[in-house]
C-alpha cells in the first residue's frame, strides 16, 4: 500500500476552462424543461460558473485533509481514504458509492462517523471509516481486464478489509455500492458483521399471488420502478451495451459529461427544479470533477456491461441465495427505487432493520448526511 495524495497539474485545469469556454451549444427544444433532457439555458449558468468560480483546488485540499492510499488487488488499482477514529474500539465501517458517485459523496458525513464526541455524539458510535474508489472509477482509474462485476469488486473488498487488518466489520452502500455490499456479506460471512443499504431493488417474481393486497404506498412504489425502465434507464442501457462509444463524447466534451450527470442529480433526488434543490452545486461538480480529469467515463460506465446479466436474472425472477448476514434498510422516499418491504423479505432473510425516512433521495450522504449518519448508527448499535 503507497500514500496516494491528489496533486492535478495545472495544465488540466487550464484545460478544462478553455474546453468550458469553446462549448459548442445546441438549441432548446420546445416544451418543457427537462422532459427532454438537461436545458441549455439551465447547463450555460451552470457551466459559467464551473469555468469562473468554481474551485477545485479547495476540493482538492478537501479530500487531501484525510489519509488516501492506493494498493493493487486482483490485478488492479484500487484508491481509498482510510480515516481512522479516534476511539481505539470503534467498529470498522466500509463504504461504497456507486454511479454517478465518488468518494467524495461521503465527504460530509465522515467527521460524524469517525469522531462522534467533536459533533455532539456518543464516542460508542465511532467508525474507522474504509472509503475506496470502485474499480474504473475516479482515482482508482481504468481496469486491466473484462470481469469487474459487483460480485468481483466485493472479493476485491474483502480483500482489501484483510489487508488493513480488519478481521471484523460493517459494509455500507447506495447504487451500485449496495451490490457490492450485499454481494460482500455473501462471500465474506465469517467477517462481515452486518451490512447497511440506501438503495435496494425489489422486483416482482411473476407470481400474481405476490402481489395480492398491495397497499396504495406500494402501488406508487411499483409505478415509480414502472417509470425508471419506460423514462429514466436510458443511461443503464446504454452504459450496459455501448460504454466505449459513449466514452468518446464524455471524454472530449465536460460539459458533456457535466451534463450526464447533473440530470442524475435530478432525477434521482428530491430536487424540486433544479439538481442544487438537492445537493451542494460545488460538491456535484467535484464529484465531476473527478470524472472528468481521471478520464473515467468509459471505465465507470463498463461495470453496467459486465453486469448486464446479473440484471436480467433479477428482474426475470433468478436470484442468489440469502446471505445470513443482518442487512440494515434505509428507503429515503425521493429514490428513484422504492422497495417493497414484502419482496425485500423474499430475497433477504435476514432484514433486522428496515427504516422509512422523511427526506432525501438517491444520494443520501449528499442530500442528508445527519439522517444517513443516524441510521447508520442505529442498525450498527441494534448488532449489539
Amino acid at each position: 500500500m503507497q500514500p496516494f495524495r491528489i496533486e492535478i497539474p495545472e495544465a488540466d485545469l487550464v484545460d478544462l476552462r478553455r474546453r468550458l469556454a469553446d462549448t459548442r451549444w445546441p438549441v432548446d427544444p420546445p416544451g418543457e424543461p427537462w422532459r427532454r433532457g438537461v436545458p441549455t439555458s439551465y447547463l450555460q449558468e451552470l457551466v459559467e460558473y464551473w469555468r469562473t468560480t468554481f474551485d477545485w483546488r479547495a476540493a482538492e485540499a478537501e479530500l487531501n485533509r484525510y489519509p488516501q492510499f492506493v494498493t493493487e488487488i486482483d490485478g488492479t488499482n484500487v484508491h481509498f481514504l482510510h480515516v481512522r477514529s479516534p476511539e481505539p474500539d470503534a467498529t470498522p465501517l466500509l463504504l461504497t458509492h456507486g454511479w454517478p458517485g465518488s468518494v467524495a459523496e461521503f465527504l460530509d458525513v465522515i467527521g460524524p462517523l469517525s469522531d462522534p464526541r467533536a459533533h455532539g455524539g456518543d464516542p460508542a458510535d465511532a467508525f474507522h471509516l474504509v472509503i475506496p474508489s470502485l474499480p474504473g472509477f475516479g482515482f482508482s482509474g481504468a481496469v486491466p481486464d473484462t470481469g469487474w462485476t459487483a460480485l468481483r469488486v466485493a472479493g476485491a473488498w474483502a480483500e482489501l478489509m484483510r489487508r488493513l487488518g480488519y478481521d471484523r466489520y460493517l459494509a455500507q452502500g447506495g447504487d451500485i455500492g449496495s451490490g457490492v455490499s450485499i454481494d460482500l456479506g455473501r462471500i465474506d460471512q465469517e467477517h462481515v458483521a452486518g451490512v447497511h443499504v440506501n438503495m435496494l431493488m425489489t422486483f416482482p417474481s411473476g407470481d400474481p399471488g405476490e402481489l395480492t393486497g398491495l397497499t396504495g404506498s406500494e402501488q406508487d412504489r411499483l409505478a415509480r420502478m414502472a417509470r425508471f425502465d419506460s423514462e429514466l434507464s436510458g443511461y443503464m442501457k446504454l452504459q450496459a451495451t455501448r460504454p466505449q462509444t459513449l466514452s468518446f463524447g464524455l471524454t472530449d466534451s465536460p460539459v458533456g459529461q457535466l451534463a450526464w450527470i447533473a440530470e442524475k442529480f435530478r432525477d434521482w433526488t428530491g430536487a424540486a427544479k433544479v439538481p442544487e434543490d438537492a445537493v451542494d452545486r460545488d460538491r456535484m461538480l467535484t464529484i465531476v470533477t473527478i470524472y472528468w480529469l481521471t478520464r473515467t467515463a468509459g471505465s465507470s460506465a463498463a461495470i453496467y456491461f459486465e453486469d448486464a446479466g446479473k440484471l436480467d436474472d433479477i428482474t426475470s425472477g433468478v436470484r442468489p441465495a440469502p446471505s445470513t448476514v443482518p442487512l440494515g434498510v434505509a428507503v429515503f422516499p425521493d429514490d428513484i427505487f422504492l422497495p417493497l418491504r414484502r419482496l425485500a423479505e423474499r430475497d433477504h432473510g435476514n432484514i433486522v432493520h428496515w427504516s422509512e425516512l422523511d427526506r432525501g433521495g438517491h444520494f443520501p450522504a449528499l442530500e442528508q448526511p445527519e439522517q444517513l449518519v443516524a441510521d447508520i448508527r442505529a442498525f450498527a448499535a441494534g448488532l449489539g
